[in-house]
């Protein structure tokens, strides 16, 4: 009974202590942080599928923290962020208050809101960050992560919209809406496939064919609604199963991961891939990995776009480190080398006419790789996201009435 009484109060001391913390940075000037975090190190947990993304990120920011701050950038690449999320919460339930294994995560859509629910999130800081100015809160697409309003809880990072790449020389004319593209999938079998869900790329597809049975996102949006779900879900999954025959080894079985269908396309197996960040597309081709005929496009009813975001878990021991390393994402400069196609090519988070006149120049001097659909095109048929209950019902159904 005297060591349950004594773990408990070390456990609240503990929880006191990282209050205290986080409060007190809360109460700090900038610079009182950033001196706060000298020394420091950030162990940053975020997906690691991206040789180019792991590049930019361990070289080019590493070396910047560094040599500026005097801060250890650690990137820990993880498959997907629920990987994440479950080692905080794991840590939460053990009673890790002030010394988590993880400082910063790049995340977004149901991670987050598992972030938020469970109370594993740092919260309320992000307006001491001065590159916050350059974040159009007001926009509800940055403010609201997958529906679910950011609250200060994260940073935003990125902004993507979900696109199709086809080898031109393979297939000159591309199906442009949904309906032509299950109509294709049909009239060429084995030469389509998608990733099975709950991989995040996979899963989006889906979404695709599930805003195409419901007559459009527009039916689908606000909170779940279970009426609107089963009437959608129902003919979501007889199209699926209906196409399944013509996939890619007749259906038997589906790619596990984004990298997978990104194989087959590279091999000429399928004719088609997809991804969230058109960029990819082009960085594939200067790697040689795919054709220089390679092209990507939309879809004319709309392809899903969302933003992605850095989050501190509750439990960082290092929260000034991690605060200084989003303000240093969120700058211009930093949006902009990661914008560039030879980089990255990732679209911005920040509005580019509140950064400085170089950093404006610099955006408009990008010349885009031929094989990368543009953002503006997307953006004359971007679709929303749904919030993450619907998310969580579709990957269960998908699983229930398709994969199995």
């Amino acid at each position: 009974m005297l060591r349950t009484l004594a773990a408990l109060l070390l456990l609240s001391t503990s929880a006191l202590a990282d209050t205290a913390d986080g409060d007190a940075l809360k109460g700090m000037s900038w610079d009182q942080i950033v001196e706060q975090a000298r020394g420091g190190t950030v162990n940053w947990f975020m997906w690691g599928g991206a040789d180019t993304i792991n590049r930019y990120v361990s070289d080019h920011v590493g070396a910047i923290l560094k040599r500026d701050y005097d801060i250890t950038l650690n990137r820990v690449g993880v498959a997907d962020a629920v990987e994440v999320v479950n080692i905080v919460l794991t840590e939460k339930e053990a009673g890790v208050t002030d010394a988590g294994t993880v400082d910063l995560i790049w995340i977004n859509g149901e991670n987050f809101r598992s972030m938020k629910q469970g109370d594993l999130a740092f919260c309320g800081y992000t307006d001491l960050l001065p590159n916050n100015a350059l974040v159009n809160w007001d926009n509800p697409a940055i403010a609201n992560d997958f529906g679910v309003p950011v609250d200060g809880c994260e940073v935003p990072w990125n902004t993507v919209q979900f696109a199709f790449a086809h080898d031109s020389a393979d297939v000159p004319e591309p199906p442009r809406d949904m309906a032509a593209l299950l109509d294709w999938i049909k009239a060429n079998p084995g030469r389509f496939t998608y990733p099975a869900p709950p991989d995040f790329t996979g899963s989006v597809f889906v979404r695709h064919v599930f805003y195409h049975a419901a007559g459009g996102a527009d039916a689908l949006l606000g909170p779940f609604d279970q009426a609107k779900f089963d009437a959608a879900a129902a003919k979501t999954w007889a199209i699926l199963n209906e196409i399944e025959p013509f996939l890619w080894r007749e259906g038997q079985t589906y790619p596990n991961t984004i990298a997978q269908l990104n194989e087959l396309f590279a091999n000429g197996e399928v004719a088609f891939t997809f991804n969230y960040d058109p960029s990819q597309f082009g960085l594939a081709v200067q790697a040689g990995t795919y054709p220089e005929t390679t092209r990507s496009f939309g879809l004319a009813d709309g392809t899903i776009g969302n933003t992605n975001y850095t989050l501190i878990p509750f439990n960082s021991p290092n929260k000034a480190a991690a605060m200084v390393l989003q303000n240093l994402l969120l700058s211009g400069e930093e949006q902009l080398e990661k914008a560039k196609p030879e980089v990255w090519g990732a679209s911005p988070a920040i509005e580019i006419s509140r950064t400085s006149a170089e950093v404006q120049s610099g955006f408009a001097a990008i010349e885009g790789h031929p094989s990368v659909v543009s953002a503006e095109e997307l953006a004359k048929a971007a679709l929303p996201e749904l919030q993450a209950d619907w998310l969580t019902a579709i990957e269960a159904g998908w699983q229930a009435q398709v994969g199995n």
